[in-house]
């Protein structure tokens, strides 16, 4: 952070300072101030700018009349408190270097013409590239999260804060939050930590076994941009809920922007602390909706158009008439029409009747939504003569435990959930065990070609006992 320009803010800060004072005030104080450099200390997070100033009687002047207005207005741009230090260069500016009002749409674009250019940023370790706004199809069923998304894009910590996006599975939520902080990421010099619940928990867990619990506070209240993906995950989980009630205190009080996704409203998450949720109550709360047709067909067309693949208008039609539950499971259909189209080729063009065929079993599937861990736990507990309670329970004999391995890797492949609360739904089972589980499983079936069989006829079994309830 120590070679990080902020020079654009200082001009920004001069902009806004020239329309508050009269002309002749401003051009006499602040017309031949020079913006140096800026400084960042890692170790206390303070910044400090050096500005270049005619004289001493001139840095007193301003020091005495207008430092605490200036300082205000710096926090007010960067989010951050900026302290100034004023060096003597015993020269007038040339007039073109004078700060002139601008005609802008707003204070990025300012930034961006005052800033020194610099090179692209290498790709942010934590979030997808490909999760940008331009590949987000914007519709009625989502327009209200992606205008907030966008606005806090523009201005974090200032615009909507906290920023909560809930919806079910496939939806787009971790792609509208991913969005948010690319593009806060590739625009300024905020720092960005986006991270699931799953890995912030594991964070949690490390920094209290190994005595490293200021280290991890240090990174999570000392961030610029804090982004977390599936907060229901900390269901049930007093511990790193406690910790995320002062993480999201800290950062809100230094107005640093809090974006968190869920699979639900906040109000319905059971053994969640209530006055975190009351913090979540303070900011927006965005609900993502299945697309509707016409948003379907969009979607659809886009995703073709980037991989730049001609998918006929009928079979468009086709496939968002059949699948209506979310995003998800939409690309996955065209990504199966790709594939054909890829393999085949000219030698059997795609038509409405063979993309019917071969997306046959995916039209029939229920749909993913109405499947639960519950549910999965229940028909192979049933399938090897056992009660979902052996399954969830500690007993370790071999017949259960073989049938709790199975269970958990069926889970793991039939829904989104994540090691975590799939081990939640297990009794409170620890991740590592699920993950030891899916191993297990993964080997067996190197062994045992009869597993697969079995797997699948589970499968199905699952689907058909969800489509039922």
């Amino acid at each position: 952070m120590a070679d990080l320009d902020y020079e654009g803010f200082w001009n920004e800060t001069l902009i806004q300072l020239r329309n508050d004072l009269r002309e002749e005030e401003f051009s006499g104080w602040f017309s031949d101030m020079k913006f140096l450099h800026a400084r960042f200390d890692d170790q206390t997070g303070e910044i400090n700018f050096v500005v270049g100033i005619p004289s001493a009687f001139h840095r007193d002047k301003v020091r005495s009349h207008y430092q605490n207005t200036i300082n205000s207005k710096l926090k007010e741009i960067s989010g951050s408190e900026i302290s100034l230090t004023f060096e003597i260069i015993g020269r007038k500016l040339d007039k073109k270097e004078e700060i002139t009002p601008q005609n802008r749409k707003n204070t990025e674009s300012v930034i961006e013409k005052t800033t020194k250019k610099k090179e692209k940023k290498e790709k942010h370790p934590q979030m997808r590239d490909d999760y940008i706004f331009d590949r987000f199809i914007k519709g009625d069923n989502n327009s209200f999260a992606v205008n907030a998304a966008k606005a806090i894009s523009n201005n974090p910590g200032k615009a909507y804060n906290p920023l909560l996006i809930y919806g079910g599975v496939g939806l787009g939520k971790t792609h509208l939050m991913h969005a948010i902080g690319n593009q806060i990421y590739e625009n300024s010099d905020n720092r960005v930590i986006c991270i699931t619940s799953e890995n912030f928990l594991n964070e949690y867990l490390d920094g209290l076994g190994q005595g490293k619990m200021n280290a991890f506070k240090n990174k999570y209240r000392h961030t610029d941009v804090l982004l977390i993906d599936d907060i229901q995950f900390f269901t049930d989980k007093p511990g790193v809920q406690e910790e995320l009630f002062h993480t999201f205190n800290a950062l809100l009080d230094a107005k640093k922007q809090l974006v968190f996704t869920c699979d639900r409203p906040i109000s319905e998450l059971k053994k969640f602390s209530e006055r975190l949720i009351s913090r979540f109550e303070l900011g927006v709360k965005a609900d993502l909706q299945p697309p509707r047709y016409e948003e379907r067909c969009a979607i659809l067309r886009s995703v073709a158009h980037t991989r730049s693949v001609k998918i006929a208008d009928d079979i468009i039609d086709l496939v968002s008439k059949n699948i209506s539950s979310n995003v998800r499971d939409l690309i996955s259909a065209l990504n199966n029409l790709i594939a054909y189209i890829e393999l085949v080729g000219e030698g059997k063009p795609l038509t409405v009747d063979i993309a019917q065929r071969h997306l046959k079993n995916i039209f029939n599937a229920p749909r993913q939504s109405n499947l639960s861990m519950d549910n999965i736990i229940r028909v192979v507990a049933e399938n090897y003569g056992l009660t979902p309670n052996d399954l969830k329970g500690k007993k370790k004999s071999q017949n259960i435990v073989s049938a709790r391995q199975l269970a958990m890797f069926i889970g793991r492949e039939m829904t989104d959930y994540s090691t975590t609360e799939i081990g939640q739904d297990f009794g409170g089972k620890d991740h590592t065990t699920v993950m030891h589980s899916i191993n297990k499983i993964k080997a067996k079936l190197l062994t045992d070609p009869s597993l697969e069989s079995t797997i699948e006829s589970l499968k199905r079994s699952i689907k058909e006992f969800s489509a039922k309830y």
